[in-house]
């Protein structure tokens, strides 16, 4: 027998082969009014007309129904092997969806596209394997008979008697790229059953006899023409170019336990079709849902699956008036047209209270309201749950008779003040009513109620202190004051009760609200994610695992468990697999859906359209989610969905913003680089030729002039090449710095050697400390520091200034500083003085005939050994650089 649960190597190639073909396949359906009509027959010869031009064909699953003409054109075709499943005693073939993705043919032939699959299977319904398949990039060719469409299935079973388990949902149909009918005459096709040609032999015809008739077959092909040209109309129209095509129509149906709702559901979803309007499902959350049936519970999560199915949005409310919570939702949402079953439109007693039909219309006057005809089902009563009986407390019993001892103890106050009867009365039902929003059960005020008239006959009714009555209107008076008790005790009783159910509304609200403002605060994924599995570990208490997307793929699963310390078993390989499945296909998974629920989690994929963001699983154990559970589930995935694409989004716009920052500087670097090395590199190649030209007739003050012009335009070009590399390696941390100690007197002289020959018309005074100072640094590099800022003084400074080189040492550092008594720097262009590529006009430091690198260069180097760089004014004018090294301490042993 096969295992029960998926295979995750198997769900891994597969997914691994959807991901080899984004495109999704084309699904060809080969449809019918009824079995025989030859649709597996017609399918067969299609696949061998494709075949002969040249594309790969693969019969995944074909049930040949013993007919050897059909049997006879498998013949030439690759089969693929089914899966074997052992049940009740019988062996059962089903297709193999996961084999059928590994083998990946162009096209793929799956029969009886409405066939429920084997417990055990990848998925239950085969409809679901062939969406996996045209998701993967394979077409399908497939077959399907009318009365196996989801919306008809009433209709079909209304005129033939015969009710079909296995359906599809609508929209399979309405989305087949090609729908080809299948037919013949219906006498034809009755010629072929008594024949045996349309079942075989083991199969009971007597049974099926009535089915075959004329009258039958011929209401069967209608509706199957009509189902067609509806599909061609809605074709026809989606092509034409207009904006939305949804007109204002709205199609309200209401959701119950009641085993008559997927009838009015499937009605309701025709007319959405139908009007081309949209369609939304509504279940109304009274306070006695808590103590429905297991049997009405699972009733109602099928009817409200079928709802999904058949395109309906679902939405959920919360009250006891279920009338007015369907009118106010109607009035909300825009809705035009309501569904209801005619069940629900009669009176249970001749004198009984109004109908939910009477109260909408008295709510909502303007509203159609569709009466569906249905029938009671055998067996099934619609009738109100039985409330869970409670237990006698003491401490509800104290509370009672302390009430009624205290309105007592005010009677007599009362009375001894002169009020009448009535009042005392009063304090009595306000009792009754304390009793009711006090205790827990309903029977309290109920007793309570009783009791009071009894005390108050025999405290304050003449004669006083027995239970006898002179007063012949006292026997009213204790009536009245009875059922007063009992009715504001009954009232305030269901005032509790809705209490209850607001509290829960709010929760769920405040639950809504407070993920929206803490996802808005939310920062980066992970913060994300944490939010939304927190948010909804309280609302559902349940154990939350998130997998996150990372690189186009899930990320390893975080847990969040209900209670520290709490495992789980939903991070195995096979719940991974299955969230994988999730990911790819877009779609929910897991327990209590369709596909793959041998799964321990529900699978849900956190989306916007068709971008998934992530998977959330919830732990379900054996409670699945309610509606309303489930629909603020959705909304929360919805929120983390919408924060997660704005995050994305968010850090797209920050690399973009980098990138383009990246072009700026290489666009400046490139202009920079083709204005100002135009310039030196005219002036070599002008003065070269002069020289080549006429060299001899050049006196010689002029062509040593030309030859020291050459000379200092190809020795500003060499250090422009050399800041420009250094300042590279710095950047990207690829420079290896050889520190070590060094006297900073013995660094300045060396720097002073080879600053710009310019230098000699500028007076140059070197200070230095008192004692010797070391500092640990990269020689060469601090050379190339204190070379660039001499030479910054001597380019923008008048011949004649003064520039002046010292050094102290000053708490843990060596404090290094180039003055001069030159014009100064602007304090605005102080701020970005050391900036790459700043120049700031052709005046200011390193900008002449400059990139702009060299104080730039400064900075790096000086940051690089932990030190600091400013710029500052030097008083009365001038300027004053300064950077700082650290100290390098050492050690003398004689």
């Amino acid at each position: 027998m096969a295992p029960s649960r998926a295979d995750p190597d198997e769900l891994l190639r597969a997914i691994e082969s959807e991901k080899q073909n984004a495109d999704a396949g084309h699904l060809k359906i080969f449809f019918g009014y009824a079995a025989g009509v030859g649709k597996t027959y017609a399918m067969l010869e299609a696949a061998h007309e494709v075949k002969r031009q040249g594309v790969d064909v693969v019969a995944g699953y074909v049930e040949p129904h013993a007919r050897p003409q059909t049997s006879a054109l498998l013949e030439g075709l690759e089969v693929l092997p089914v899966r074997k499943f052992a049940q009740s005693g019988i062996e059962l073939s089903e297709f193999d969806v996961n084999a059928a993705l590994v083998r990946h043919p162009q096209l793929i032939l799956v029969d009886e596209l409405a066939h429920t699959n084997a417990e055990g299977c990848h998925n239950k319904k085969r409809y679901q394997d062939v969406q996996e398949l045209l998701r993967a990039g394979i077409d399908v060719y497939t077959t399907v008979n009318v009365q196996h469409i989801e919306s008809l299935c009433d209709m079909v079973a209304a005129i033939t008697g015969v009710t079909v388990r296995e359906r599809i949902p609508d929209s399979v149909f309405d989305s087949a790229s090609q729908v080809e009918l299948v037919d013949i005459e219906p006498q034809e096709l009755i010629a072929r059953f008594r024949e045996g040609k349309v079942y075989n032999e083991t199969q009971s015809k007597r049974a099926l006899t009535n089915f075959f008739s004329v009258e039958n077959l011929t209401a069967l092909r209608e509706i199957a023409l009509r189902r067609c040209a509806d599909r061609i109309n809605r074709i026809s129209e989606a092509a034409k170019d207009r904006g939305d095509y949804y007109t204002d129509e709205h199609i309200l149906v209401c959701l119950s336990s009641s085993p008559t709702n997927p009838k009015i559901i499937r009605t309701a979803a025709r007319m959405a079709q139908a009007f081309h309007g949209s369609f939304t499902a509504l279940f109304v959350e009274t306070p006695d849902f808590p103590e429905m049936g297991a049997e009405n519970r699972a009733r109602l999560r099928e009817n409200i699956h079928l709802a999904e199915r058949l395109g309906a949005s679902i939405e959920t409310s919360c009250g006891e008036d279920v009338a007015f919570q369907i009118a106010e939702f109607a009035r909300l949402s825009g809705v035009s047209k309501i569904v209801i079953g005619r069940y629900n439109a009669r009176r249970k007693k001749p004198f009984g209270a109004p109908t939910l039909t009477e109260k909408l219309i008295a709510y909502a006057p303007n509203l159609n309201v569709y009466i569906i005809p249905d029938k009671p089902v055998e067996g099934y009563r619609d009738k109100k749950p039985k409330k869970p009986r409670g237990r006698f407390l003491p401490a509800d019993l104290l509370k009672s008779l302390g009430i009624l001892a205290a309105a007592t103890l005010i009677g007599f106050a009362f009375y001894a003040l002169g009020f009448g009867e009535a009042n005392i009365i009063t304090i009595y039902i306000l009792g009754v009513l304390l009793t009711a929003v006090l205790t827990s059960m309903g029977v309290y005020s109920i007793v309570s109620s009783a009791v009071s008239v009894l005390v108050f006959n025999f405290f304050f009714a003449d004669p006083r202190f027995t239970l006898n009555a002179y007063g012949t209107g006292y026997p009213a008076t204790f009536l009245i004051t009875f059922l007063a008790a009992l009715i504001s005790g009954n009232l305030a009783m269901r005032i509790k009760e809705q209490a209850k159910l607001s509290a829960q509304t709010a929760f769920r609200t405040k639950v809504m609200l407070d993920t929206n403002q803490a996802l808005q605060r939310a920062n980066g994924q992970d913060e994300i994610i944490s939010v939304t599995a927190n948010q909804l570990k309280k609302l559902l208490d349940r154990d939350v695992v998130f997998y996150p997307v990372q690189n186009g793929a899930l990320a390893s699963p975080l847990f969040f468990p209900r209670a520290e310390g709490e495992g789980s078993g939903c991070l195995s390989e096979n719940e991974n697999a299955v969230a994988a499945w999730v990911f790819q296909n877009n779609k929910r998974a897991g327990a209590t859906t369709d596909t793959l629920s041998s799964a321990k989690c529900l699978y849900l994929a956190v989306r916007i359209g068709k971008n998934v963001y992530g998977v959330a699983g919830v732990v379900m154990g054996a409670a699945p989610l309610e509606a309303s559970e489930n629909s603020i589930l959705l909304s929360i995935l919805g929120e983390c969905a919408m924060a997660l694409e704005n995050e994305q989004i968010a850090s797209e716009r920050e690399q973009a913003a980098v990138l383009a920052k990246n072009e700026q500087l290489r666009a400046d670097l490139l202009r920079s680089i083709s204005h100002d090395l135009r310039t030196p590199l005219t002036s070599i190649s002008g003065n070269a030729g002069v020289l080549l030209a006429s060299e001899n007739a050049i006196p010689p003050e002029k062509r040593r002039q030309l030859y020291t012009d050459i000379y200092d335009d190809s020795l500003w070009l060499i250090d422009l090449v050399e800041n420009l590399l250094a300042v590279t390696r710095i950047e990207n941390g690829s420079m290896d710095l050889q520190l070590q100690p060094e006297l900073m007197d013995e660094v300045i002289a060396e720097a002073l050697l080879h600053v710009d020959r310019k230098s000699a018309e500028h007076h140059i005074t070197v200070i230095s400390s008192d004692e010797l100072v070391l500092a640990r640094m990269d020689a060469q590099l601090i050379v190339q520091v204190v070379v660039n800022l001499v030479n910054n003084a001597v380019k923008y400074t008048p011949p004649g200034s003064h520039i002046t080189v010292s050094t102290h040492a000053e708490g843990g550092s060596i404090i290094t500083e180039i003055a001069d008594d030159g014009p100064g720097i602007p304090d605005e262009a102080k701020k970005r003085i050391f900036d790459m590529f700043y120049t700031a006009g052709a005046k200011i430091v390193d900008s002449r005939r400059s990139l702009g690198l060299g104080l730039a260069l400064c900075r790096s180097i000086v940051n690089a050994h932990d030190g600091e760089i400013t710029v500052a004014d030097n008083v009365p004018h001038g300027t004053v650089f300064r950077f700082t090294l650290p100290v390098e301490e050492v050690s003398l042993h004689e």
